[in-house]
């Protein structure tokens, strides 16, 4: 096996000291960019690596973040992931993503697996209200996307205003003069899809609707696809007799099952039913008719979750000023309303 060279060789070869190396390959201090190159060029000629785990040890820094998401298949998930990943490799930072299926005690075995990797940073991607901290041995920097956990830590939360999307997407409806408006959300209780049915009654209450329990279905989400829980919600509304004219659905799976039962069953979109769904994933564009929905700005989110998280890790002292970043929504017409 070829003996990888040290930074002693390294530096006997390029003729400076090992300090100059180690400046060099840190990118910290004061060298020539003729010093930098004599240096690199003799690492690239012998391959030279640094021990990752020892410098790791040695600095309490790994250059590596982690990232707990409960849906990689989620496609608003996975362009933030895809994008945040981005600005750290830029960085020479890594990312560890951890998929936890939704699952607490799965999302647990990863802070804990995470925290004795040392990783520099973490981002949590929605989820439940809790965020067990005690998996973690360190203050690390912690940022949330869509969710509001239950912590005293130096936290940052970004994200939607899911709210004002809950709003306007009703007002819409009512607007285009739906009486009664179902909503159809899944049974899981993250913070997105709370805010998102606040602003579904706060709009109601404003334009003097009732507030009608019977018409808000927390559909379970039990071994279904979205799209299986929304169609088995609309043909149950649909054999009970219940009436309605309108459609607010949480995500556009949700919106793209109910708008597929609803043509099953003969009744026709717009005209009879209107739909708004949320998250404009690529499923809203496509499909026929296509889909009225929320648009979240995904590129804004990333962008503020990375920078946030990227300071806090570049100053260990720094305390976050703007504990909650809210990111506007708009709306997209399409052809359900």
């Amino acid at each position: 096996m070829k003996k990888q060279v040290s930074i002693k060789d390294i530096a006997k070869l390029s003729n400076v000291s090992t300090a100059t190396v180690s400046r060099v390959l840190n990118d910290n201090g004061r060298f020539s960019e003729e010093t930098r190159k004599k240096v690199l060029d003799v690492v690239k000629k012998y391959g030279y690596s640094t021990n990752s785990v020892a410098k790791t040890l040695r600095e309490q820094k790994s250059h590596t973040i982690g990232m707990i998401v409960p849906d990689i298949s989620n496609e608003f998930f996975s362009s933030l992931i895809t994008q945040i990943e981005s600005y750290f490799f830029d960085r020479g930072i890594s990312t560890i993503i951890c998929n936890t299926n939704k699952d607490a005690d799965k999302e647990k075995a990863y802070l804990k697996s995470l925290d004795a990797k040392l990783v520099d940073g973490l981002i949590c991607i929605s989820g439940q209200k809790e965020l067990d901290e005690t998996q973690l041995s360190r203050d690390i920097p912690i940022v949330c996307i869509d969710r509001k956990p239950k912590v005293s830590s130096n936290i940052a939360i970004i994200g939607s205003d899911h709210f004002q999307g809950g709003y306007t997407a009703t007002k819409l409806l009512i607007n285009k003069g739906c009486k009664r408006i179902l909503l159809l959300t899944k049974d899981n209780n993250t913070t997105s899809s709370n805010e998102r049915i606040d602003g579904y009654k706060k709009a109601l209450k404003d334009s003097h609707v009732e507030v009608d329990s019977a018409l808000i279905i927390r559909a379970s989400s039990k071994k279904m696809s979205k799209f299986e829980i929304a169609q088995k919600a609309i043909e149950d509304a649909i054999a009970k007799g219940l009436k309605f004219d309108g459609i607010f659905a949480t995500n556009d799976w949700l919106a793209y099952g109910a708008v597929q039962t609803l043509k099953k069953n003969k009744i026709l979109v717009p005209d009879e039913v209107k739909i708004v769904g949320f998250d404009d994933d690529s499923i809203s564009k496509y499909t026929s008719p296509s889909i009225t929905t929320i648009h979240q700005e995904v590129t804004d989110i990333a962008e503020k979750a990375a920078n946030v998280l990227y300071q806090q890790m570049s100053k260990s002292d720094m305390q976050i000023k703007e504990h909650y970043i809210s990111v506007a929504t708009r709306l997209i017409e399409r052809e359900t309303t």
